[in-house]
């Protein structure tokens, strides 16, 4: 039994470590230009610091959190602390394009590993009068970490240098690390056989490797032909899930539960129609309306300001409302949010862009909470850290597949010719139609959040 004060500690952590990971992402963003000077990196070279993270995390979060489950979910949690710590040494020393890259690949493995265990932890330990609430809190600070990073890693790149954006995170990993140690005397592992799906790990994760990274190379022939080899890869992954007796990823999560299936399904959606609204309304703002990256950034951190008020409310009405009709009136206020963006031109006003932002926050605060709290809910404790690294796996997804959507629109629209005034209106017209992609999945996303059914009897 887990005391109230060990409730509180380990909320903090996972806290901590929820919002450390997401930083050092979006922090990373502006940091870019800087990294790219210290080592001479052309664009793709310089891509791949943040793709490889990205990547690499889609594909180990389920493993780790099948591995957690039987050896220990504390222990991996613990370990995934000092490799992001580790991690974030190396890339701040780093010497050469190459280094950095591997030190992200470090970095995302412990990121893997800490996404993938602390929500099931934090499920195991909170009962569902209070997992709501505690889910909602730990979204927050993801949020928090994202919405943050870009001014925090602004700030240290232009007063200190890009290196201190991955130097802040070892003290602050290392306090997770020995308040965990201290003070979480308890281990959360599943009895029973201990028998890891190897060869279904590898397809799981060929299988998103063709996918995810075939995605970002559309409209291309490589890309193509990576999208129809990970369909082929998924199609052996499927047989072979069901043909052995312990496979990585039960199917029968999926097949026996609608609102498993349905609830990760409208996550996905959710974090693919959103995610990329601030790759394209920086643009916009700054190329097509002439406002500089100083505003920019103000006007476009109402909408995780939003995001953060709301997600720990969200998350513990989730307790007691049936999170199926919260989450469905978050997915609808996301999409109408979206339907706002996708009629912005240079001469809508400020405070139409604003208000636009502020409802996709709310709708995005309301929606995940419940969400989560609906998918860890809807599995028995045995499969809490594949559900934990379904939830995340599905958050990786959605991003890479909210930017590849935007960039397609962009390589059909503008081509690959630099930003210049001369392509200021196609610009305009590509930031129009990946908006109205984006409010046309909404749709189908408000239908899945629906459709999951009722969380509880």
């Amino acid at each position: 039994m887990t005391s109230p004060d060990e409730k509180r500690i380990l909320l903090f952590v996972a806290s901590l470590a929820s919002f450390l990971v997401p930083y050092t992402v979006s922090s990373l963003t502006v940091a870019l230009p800087a990294i790219s000077t210290s080592f001479g990196l052309n664009a793709v070279t310089l891509g791949w610091v943040t793709s490889a993270y990205l990547l690499t995390a889609a594909i180990f979060i389920v493993p780790f959190g099948k591995l957690a489950d039987f050896y220990g979910r504390k222990r991996f949690f613990i370990l995934g602390n000092v490799l992001f710590a580790a991690g974030s040494f190396f890339a701040a020393v780093s010497w050469s394009g190459p280094v950095i890259i591997t030190s992200r690949v470090i970095q995302a493995l412990g990121g893997a590993m800490v996404f993938s265990t602390s929500i099931a932890i934090v499920t195991a330990v909170f009962p569902p009068g209070e997992r709501g609430k505690a889910i909602g809190i730990i979204t927050a600070t993801v949020y928090a970490g994202l919405s943050l990073g870009p001014f925090i890693g602004g700030v240290l790149t232009h007063n200190v240098g890009w290196p201190s954006i991955f130097l802040i995170n070892i003290p602050l990993a290392l306090i997770v690390i020995a308040l965990t140690v201290l003070y979480i005397p308890e281990e959360w592992a599943e009895s029973g056989e201990r028998k890891f799906d190897l060869f279904g790990a590898v397809l799981y994760g060929a299988m998103l490797f063709c996918g995810i990274y075939g995605l970002t190379l559309l409209p291309s022939l490589t890309g193509i032909i990576l999208m129809a080899a990970g369909l082929i890869v998924f199609g052996a992954f499927v047989w072979w899930a069901k043909k052995t007796p312990a496979p990585i990823i039960d199917l029968s999560l999926f097949t026996k539960s609608p609102v498993f299936l349905f609830s990760n399904i409208a996550a996905l959606i959710n974090y693919a129609v959103v995610f990329a609204v601030g790759f394209l309304l920086s643009l916009y703002l700054q190329y097509n309306r002439g406002i500089d990256p100083q505003t920019t950034g103000l006007i476009l951190i109402a909408q995780p300001v939003v995001q953060m008020i709301v997600s720990p409310i969200a998350g513990h009405y989730s307790d007691t409302v049936e999170p199926r009709y919260l989450a469905t009136a978050g997915m609808a206020f996301t999409t109408l949010g979206l339907g706002i963006l996708m009629l912005v031109s240079p001469s809508t006003t400020l405070p139409v862009i604003i208000a636009g932002l502020l409802i996709l926050g709310l709708g995005y605060g309301l929606f995940s909470s419940p969400n989560t709290n609906a998918i860890m809910s809807s599995v028995e404790i045995r499969h809490l850290g594949i559900a934990s690294g379904m939830v995340s796996t599905m958050r990786a997804i959605g991003q890479m597949l909210s930017l590849a959507i935007a960039m397609l629109v962009f390589s059909a629209v503008i081509g690959t010719v630099q930003i210049t005034p001369v392509v200021y209106p196609q610009l305009q017209q590509s930031v129009n139609i990946a908006f109205m992609v984006f409010f046309a999945i909404g749709l189908v996303g408000i239908w899945a959040s629906f459709a999951r059914g009722r969380t509880r009897a």
